[in-house]
């Protein structure tokens, strides 16, 4: 979550889902998508908001509840940012050969796997970096390339134009270099075969957001269009990918 209020927002949320649902809604919020998996594979959370990359490559064990809409649209697009100076250091991934670059999550899309990738295409290995390092959220990159902690950060470009939306300062420090091609917006999820039997229910709740007014200030707050109940094929852009990256875990 990229807002300043995050367990405000979540408790306003969880009140409204669990009205609409039937039965009481909470959110646990956790600093990285392999703690989020471990608690869903282990039967403690019934469903999840996790990215693009571990949703095709946990493909056989997931299914899709709904995803959101960004500008009306289930995509979005990952970015390089870097420091807003008078004469940057970086102008591209070839340029990051002996710099920092900033990560969010080694199983985020946004956050590694396209770093990977274009690294790799630009003929820059990781080894050859001066230093990586993950920063635990596609915020916290943004505020490390703006505090000049990295030359370079691989974020989420949703993320980073929510920030400037909501006029976050790191934003007004850094600007961005480069945009991939439209990715599958990062889904919730559940694990297939979990017969909750309110699942159907909480997916109904989530596509008629925009139905009410409460519903669509809390879209609002996210930056967002709204749910779609979503398809398997919005992903195929992010596993061509991961099939590409050696140690992706996604085979071809």
């Amino acid at each position: 979550m990229i807002l300043a209020d995050q367990v405000a927002f979540l408790a306003r949320w969880g009140r409204y889902l669990s009205s609409r649902v039937g039965i009481d809604v909470e959110f646990v919020a956790r600093e990285s998508y392999q703690s989020i998996l471990d608690l869903l594979f282990s039967g403690q959370i019934d469903a999840a908001w996790i990215c693009g990359y571990p949703f095709v490559r946990f493909e056989s064990e997931l299914t899709l509840l709904a995803v959101p809409l960004y500008q009306g649209q289930p995509f979005y697009q990952s970015y390089l940012i870097r420091p807003k100076t008078p004469a940057p250091e970086v102008q591209g991934w070839a340029d990051l050969k002996g710099r920092v670059l900033a990560y969010s999550d080694p199983l985020s899309n946004s956050g590694w796997l396209v770093a990977q990738a274009q690294l790799s295409k630009a003929g820059v290995p990781t080894r050859e970096l001066k230093r990586s390092f993950f920063t635990h959220g596609h915020r916290n990159v943004a505020e490390a390339v703006a505090a000049r902690l990295a030359q370079a950060g691989s974020i989420d470009g949703y993320v980073w134009e929510t920030m400037r939306v909501q006029g976050m300062s790191a934003i007004a420090k850094t600007e961005v270099i480069w945009k991939s091609e439209p990715f599958g917006f990062p889904p919730l999820v559940a694990r297939k075969g979990h017969k909750h039997p309110q699942m159907e229910a909480l997916r109904q709740a989530l596509l008629r957001m925009g139905d009410d007014k409460v519903g669509r200030d809390l879209l609002t707050s996210l930056n967002l269009s709204g749910f779609t109940t979503g398809q398997v094929s919005l992903f195929d852009s992010i596993r061509r990918q991961a099939q590409q990256v050696q140690g992706s875990g996604v085979r071809g």
